[in-house]
């Protein structure tokens, strides 16, 4: 309206024609579509620029909303990857108690196999030992028998004399069968 008024002033200063009434001059017109031309452009323009900037402000909401998808995303998977990774700790602490389990039966078992083993060979042992003492006790009977028997044909050799020794030897071979069976 400001405008209007200072063309309208302009119009009558510059024309010199004060007795031609306002809408008769040129300088009006001009000024008045000039006035209309910049109002329809600030109208075409103000409609672009609203349209842009509610195109903007819808494609910044519609990234706000996908931002916030995006976080609540995130979020989610952090939790589910927070769990399962507590899961995961839980089950290596388990698979180690498992393991510290197994481990102190498989030492038992050990000690045990190991006392059992020990105990055989110690029996083993004093079998080796009580046949070892068998056997020299037959070898030193032998060589006690060897010796008293040497020692036996000597003195009977020495005292008696070829009759008794004949009686003797016969009366032993008598007795032999007696003592094989």
């Amino acid at each position: 309206m400001n405008l209007l008024i200072s063309v309208a002033q302009a119009a009558t200063e510059h024309g010199g024609h004060e007795d031609v009434p306002f809408y008769l001059d040129t300088h009006f017109w001009v000024g008045l579509g000039f006035v209309v031309v910049v109002l329809l452009l600030v109208k075409a323009g103000y409609a672009k620029i609203a349209a842009l900037l509610d195109a903007r402000g819808t494609t910044i909401r519609n990234r706000l909303e996908s931002a916030r998808r995006i976080r609540e995303e995130a979020q989610a998977l952090l939790a589910e990857y927070q769990r399962k990774q507590r899961d995961a700790l839980q089950e290596s602490q388990d698979i180690v108690a498992r393991a510290k389990n197994e481990a102190a039966k498989l030492k038992i078992q050990a000690a045990e196999e190991l006392a059992h083993r020990v105990a055989a060979a110690e029996r083993q042992a004093l079998e080796r030992i009580g046949a070892a003492e068998e056997q020299a006790k037959r070898e030193v009977r032998n060589v006690a028998i060897e010796v008293a028997v040497a020692t036996a044909t000597r003195v009977m050799e020495d005292k008696l004399s070829a009759a008794q020794s004949n009686a003797l030897i016969d009366r032993a071979i008598a007795e032999l069968p007696g003592k094989f069976h």
